[in-house]
């Protein structure tokens, strides 16, 4: 024990002597008025990233450092989904809705040198789009494009200069913009995707204000501001991600002065959080779900009246208020409540273990049956103890007859078993990339996103109807006729049960109050651009 304390130390004391802040010198600098330049801004996080190709990857510690190596054609304004210029500077759409012509900037570079432009953006897409590709079926599946059918969406991607892209599409797709500025769209460099192949994860290279500078799997990453960057070079020397995936630990290292920026603090933590003269607290609702999911290709579970008594019961309420400490709302759809479709008419699944054990016994199980719970060891921002979940969770099963066993996995085995259907009850959740009920529906819950062996449909559900009201409501023009045909899906998704929503939550992130300039985006999108250090 001794020798572990000593090691401990010594960690901290080289973490220290690599983080701005921490010497006299800097202690006793006047305070300033205004951004400054430099600095290390250290994030602690509960899991590494799986890769960072963004084309091939779709869990949040990919994307958060994904966020700052990438740009996309088109971006989110700072505060709002609202999609602004990115790599180009300006489109149009043709009056058949068909074709979008972007214009792109110029004099542009590659974190490699290598210049931006036309040729690359057509191969950042057409690898994901064209099958004879040279580079399809190098690195992995391209999961976003898939669950979001983009084949079926895009009819072509063509350069007509250097610096002018079309696409065209098949038929009028109303989310078209805010999908583009979305990470699985980023633009990469073709010669380091050429360079390194299947490899080409580890060895990121975009035009964002950051590039990778190290990566220590399992402990770190280090990204070295881009100077040159066409947005104007960040404040920050350098982002450092750290892994500490135990939640209390990445609070001592935030008091301490060990890492700048936490994740997925403990809902139990934030008073001591906000009562704290060496932090902040930054609060934003985020357009987000946690539900448990039932794998309707499983039996029992492809009978609907046994999602349903699963549904009756689950206590929502409890898990909320014990382990959510009530920081955001107890969900009942699979869309949160602030985004255009939601439909507030149709009510929950009451808590009720008599009339679990009714619909049990009218399918065929009055003695309930055996299943086993399976959930990830480290906290996510929709779930920030996946063990105490499914403990309370095997609990109100057993109330009713339901014997659960649970099993639980690190992040990124987790990911493969659920993404693969070798569960039958699993936890997951979904952070919205876009603010749009098709980044929720057609991604979790549509037969496009249930293809293995990397589903984001993680239920299997499939029904026909569903499908077509979905494709139906990316297709429509009018904002009244697609809200009118989401919430008509939410009630068949309601009644069909294949999900038990948990809850939407606050995004919360604890911060240092010498960190300034950091803002939450309603997607969780992390913009480091303007975050600097006093």
């Amino acid at each position: 024990m001794m020798k572990k304390n000593c090691i401990v130390m010594m960690v901290l004391v080289l973490a220290f002597a690599f983080l701005p802040g921490c010497s006299k010198k800097d202690t006793e600098a006047p305070v300033t008025t205004g951004p400054v330049s430099g600095g290390v801004l250290v994030i602690g996080r509960g899991s590494d990233s799986i890769g960072l190709d963004p084309a091939h990857e779709d869990d949040g510690e990919s994307f958060k450092v994904c966020d700052s190596i990438y740009d996309m054609l088109v971006q989110y304004k700072e505060a709002s989904t609202e999609v602004e210029p990115g790599l180009a500077e300006s489109w149009e759409q043709s009056q058949d809705g068909l074709i979008w012509t972007f214009h792109l900037r110029k004099d542009v570079k590659f974190h490699d040198g290598t210049d931006f432009n036309a040729d690359a953006v057509l191969f950042s897409l057409r690898r994901q789009f064209d099958p004879n590709h040279p580079f399809h079926n190098v690195g992995g599946p391209y999961k976003y494009w898939v669950a979001l059918g983009m084949n079926n969406i895009i009819q072509d991607i063509r350069k007509i200069d250097d610096f002018t892209v079309e696409i065209e599409l098949t038929e009028p797709y109303a989310p078209f913009l805010s999908v583009l500025a979305i990470l699985p769209f980023a633009i990469v460099s073709p010669t380091a995707v050429e360079k390194w192949g299947e490899d080409y994860s580890a060895h990121p290279v975009g035009t964002g204000p950051f590039k990778l500078e190290q990566w220590s799997r399992g402990d770190r990453i280090v990204l070295a501001a881009n100077k040159d960057y066409w947005g104007g070079a960040p404040y920050l020397d350098r982002l450092m991600f750290r892994s500490i995936p135990e939640n209390a630990t990445r609070l001592l290292e935030l008091e301490s002065g060990g890492i700048h920026i936490m994740d997925d603090p403990n809902f139990e933590d934030l008073a001591r959080i906000r009562n704290s003269d060496k932090l902040d607290l930054l609060e934003e609702l985020g357009m987000n779900v946690a539900y448990v999911a039932m794998n309707t290709e499983k039996k029992p579970f492809d009978n609907r009246l046994v999602r349903q008594a699963i549904n009756h019961a689950v206590n929502k309420r409890a898990i909320f208020e014990q382990l959510y400490e009530s920081e955001g709302q107890i969900a009942k759809l699979p869309i949160p409540p602030n985004m255009f479709g939601y439909n507030d008419a149709i009510q929950d699944y009451e808590y009720s273990p008599e009339k679990a054990r009714e619909l049990l016994t009218q399918a065929g199980f009055p003695n309930g049956f055996e299943t086993t719970i399976t959930a990830m060891t480290g906290a996510r921002p929709y779930m920030p103890d996946p063990t105490k979940v499914a403990e309370m969770l095997k609990a109100d099963l057993m109330a009713v007859g339901i014997r659960a066993n649970i099993e639980t996995y690190e992040w990124s085995t987790y990911l493969s078993r659920v993404e693969n259907g070798e569960h039958t009850i699993a936890l997951l959740g979904w952070i919205g990339d876009y603010g749009d009920p098709d980044n929720f529906l057609t991604i979790l819950l549509s037969s496009s996103g249930a293809q293995k062996p990397h589903a984001s449909n993680i239920a299997f559900y499939r029904r026909p109807e569903v499908d077509q009201m979905l494709q139906d409501g990316v297709h429509a023009t009018e904002r009244a006729a697609r809200e009118a045909l989401y919430q008509k899906v939410l009630g068949i998704i309601h009644e069909d049960a294949p999900w038990v929503p948990l809850a939407h939550t606050n995004q919360l992130k604890p911060i240092r109050k010498e960190v300034h300039g950091h803002k939450l985006h309603p997607t969780s999108k992390q913009d480091y651009r303007k975050t600097w250090i006093k």
